[in-house]
């Protein structure tokens, strides 16, 4: 089986609100689909949504990127994965998201070729997993509001962008709590929002609030000052835009700088080391997370099959959809009442894009 045509497609995507971080505000998603074709009548699915300030790349930068990693694959083997992977990471080593789509594509044409969902292709099984829902940074009455949404539609936790001040962050929690009661877990995530002295001061503030964890509370290079943090709370912390790969994943582990690891595959470059991220989590006694920027159900299918097929993955980050105006997979997961993930058992990925609405989008090929 030979790689013989990719075809790349422009997806902007509404949100049904402003998402606001401690980094950034979004209204549109600016994703890229990919599908490689083979000449044995196989195609393989793959998805990028770049967020620039985290990953470095804009939809502008991974369409670009996408015509010379197309060129690099064409004519060979895709279900040598381990060399187009090495291959992709080589040239490219820092586009992590258009990587992760390419990666996808593969995996899901490896699937395909073998008649085994993905889940399945990983060695793991479809097993219950469940996803909490974000909440942007917003007014503490606002964002109170939607957690009894969220609340009320069954999600088992809600998650809440703070990183602003420690007394405004603190105050957010607060109303939070106070809104949706006691029980129903509260995850936060900073996005690098707090200096050292903010983080622990806003952490000890939450720390009666019943917080599960905290995420990335100080920048991405500052594993030092996260190793001090963790230290001074009782609040665990989790890295997320410190670990883009095994080698991020082994120097914080190794230095005690956080309890946990959040897995996404636009910062990993993929499913291929992704594994090897939760390996290395594994290998240390350290629980991961699978999270997601703003794909659509694809994406977040390819993330889903992953966190299936590894238990140590134990935290489910994939909301994105939810927030999205637009559907346009076919098949993929499915989410029911309470935030449960279903996982589909067809090959590979499972899903595609509708091909009605690729004829809306801005689209090139790379063949020979």
């Amino acid at each position: 089986m030979k790689i013989k045509r990719v075809e790349v497609y422009k997806a902007d995507l509404l949100l049904k609100r402003a998402f606001r971080i401690a980094l950034g505000e979004i209204e549109v998603a600016r994703n890229v689909f990919i599908r490689i074709d083979t000449d044995a009548g196989l195609s393989g699915w793959g998805e990028g949504s770049p967020f620039t300030p985290i990953v470095g790349e804009t939809q502008a930068t991974c369409l670009e990127a996408a015509r010379d990693l197309g060129r690099l694959i064409l004519g060979k083997d895709p279900l040598d994965i381990e060399n187009r992977v090495y291959e992709l990471t080589s040239y490219l080593p820092h586009n992590t998201t258009i990587r992760s789509a390419f990666d996808m594509a593969l995996h899901d044409l490896l699937g395909k070729a073998a008649e085994l969902p993905l889940f399945a292709l990983l060695g793991g099984g479809r097993r219950p997993i469940f996803t909490d829902n974000t909440i942007g940074i917003d007014t503490p009455e606002a964002m109170a509001n939607i957690a009894i949404e969220y609340k009320q539609r069954g999600f088992p936790a809600v998650k809440v962008k703070v990183g602003t001040t420690a007394n405004a962050d603190i105050e957010r929690i607060k109303r939070i709590r106070e809104a949706i009661g006691p029980e129903l877990p509260i995850r936060i995530d900073a996005n690098q929002g707090w200096d050292c002295v903010c983080a622990i001061r806003a952490l000890r503030g939450m720390e009666r609030f019943g917080v599960q964890y905290c995420e990335q509370p100080v920048s991405v290079w500052d594993f030092e000052s996260m190793r001090r943090v963790r230290s001074k709370t009782t609040i665990p912390i989790m890295a997320d835009e410190s670990v883009f790969d095994e080698h991020d994943a082994f120097k914080l582990l190794s230095m005690d700088a956080c309890d946990y690891l959040n897995i996404k595959l636009s910062k990993s470059g993929g499913i291929h080391t992704a594994v090897k991220i939760n390996a290395v989590a594994e290998a240390a006694g350290a629980k991961c997370m699978v999270g997601c920027m703003s794909e659509t159900r694809l994406g977040l299918t390819a993330a889903a099959h992953v966190a299936s097929a590894r238990p140590n993955i134990c935290f489910i980050d994939l909301d994105s959809a939810d927030s999205l105006t637009m559907d346009p997979v076919e098949g993929g997961i499915a989410y029911e009442d309470g935030g449960k993930i279903t996982l589909p058992d067809a090959p590979g990925l499972g899903c595609a894009i509708d091909p009605s609405f690729l004829e809306e989008l801005d689209s090139f090929t790379v063949q020979e």
